[in-house]
This record gives structure tokens, sequence and C-alpha cells, in this order.
């Protein structure tokens, strides 16, 4: 019975999305554009998850050098920055969900496209700009897939952090941490850096789809 779910479910969602595609063809958008659109869309989430994960890296910090002061605040703050990590995180997996979408309509058209120009040079550089873009599109989505990879770990530790603190919540717990601060400060240095590299990823595809 799940099985039949999750089957309905995903050809309701590919129907949904022909449906947005057809839609948008008929004003002019066209699926390279919408492409486009997504990528720069999945670049940007990046760059804000960037930001949320620095943050909660820095209250962290500022908790674990409590040296007087509101513990309670202080420590609301670090669980309202983890919150506001994880609620990127996951804008971050839909955005390169919905890039993967259109990229498979795209390219499926691209195919099967082909075979309806007549003229043999034509088809013949359109199918060469189609398996250049493919490459580039694959090199981009791992580079995505792996910077998307490194953020669940970072989360499960900020979480971790926060479950024991709630029910730990005073000066001797809080000097215990000056570990695991570091160990996510690693991990999320190894994140930006990735994020990075998928962002300049993101930036020389685009350039790509707007020069072909």
């Amino acid at each position: 019975m799940l099985r039949i779910l999750i089957v309905s479910t995903a050809l309701l969602l590919t129907a949904c999305e022909s449906t947005y595609y057809s839609a948008m063809e008929q004003v002019g958008v066209h699926k390279r554009d919408i492409m486009v659109d997504r990528v720069e869309e999945a670049r940007d989430a990046q760059s804000d998850a960037q930001e949320e994960f620095q943050s909660a890296l820095e209250q962290f910090q500022a908790l674990t050098n409590f040296d007087g002061g509101d513990l309670q605040r202080m420590y609301e703050a670090v669980s309202d920055s983890y919150e506001d990590s994880a609620e990127s995180a996951a804008q971050v997996s839909a955005r390169i969900d919905a890039v993967e979408s259109v990229a498979d309509a795209l390219f499926d058209e691209w195919e099967d496209e082909l075979s309806q120009i007549s003229s043999d040079r034509l088809r013949r550089d359109s199918s060469t700009k189609l398996k250049a873009t493919e490459r580039n599109y694959n090199s981009l989505i791992r580079s995505m897939r792996r910077a998307e990879a490194k953020m669940d770990p970072v989360l499960t530790a900020l979480k971790d952090n926060m479950l024991y603190l709630k029910h730990n919540l005073n000066a001797a717990a809080i000097g215990s941490l000056d570990q695991e601060y570091r160990a996510i400060k690693s991990d999320i240095d190894a994140l930006i850096s990735e994020m990075n590299a998928s962002i300049d990823s993101s930036n020389q595809f685009i350039d790509s789809l707007k020069g072909n």
C-alpha cells in the first residue's frame, strides 16, 4: 500500500511539473530559462545557509565562552540559530531537488527534439551542445549534493548539544563543550568551503547556459 502511495505521489508531482512547464512554455518561458532560475535559487539558498550556519557557530562559541550573564537567554539564542540553520538546510535541499526536476525534463525534451532537425549539420551541433551541457550539469549537481551532504552532520552535532544543554544548563556543562565547539567549527568550515565551490560551479553553469 505504501509503495503504491509513493508511486502515485511521484506520478502526481511529475504531472504537476509537466503542466507547469507547458503553461510556462505558452508564455515564452522555456525549460532552459526555468533551469537558470532554479540554479540561481539553489545558489542563493546555499549562500543564505552559509550565513545561518556561521551565525549558529558564533552563537555556540559565545555560549562556550560564557563568563556571567543570562545563561538561559544565551542558550535560547543558540537554539534559535540551530532552528534557522535547519530551515535553511531544508530550503537548500528543496532547491537542489527542483534543479534536478527541470534538468531531467530539459534533457529529455532536447534529446527527443534532435530527431526533428532535418539538417545533419544542425542536428550534430545541437547534439554536441546537449552532451556538453549534460557534462556541465552533472558536475554541478555533484558539487551541490556534496555540499548538501555536509549539512546533516553539522545539524546533528548542533542538535545533540542543544538537547544536552537543555537538561544540563549550568556553567560546568558549558565548560565541557569546548571540544564540541572545535569539532563543529571544523565541520562548518568544511561545509562553507564546499558550498563556495558549489556556488562557483553554479555561476559557471549559468554562464554556460546563457552562452549557448
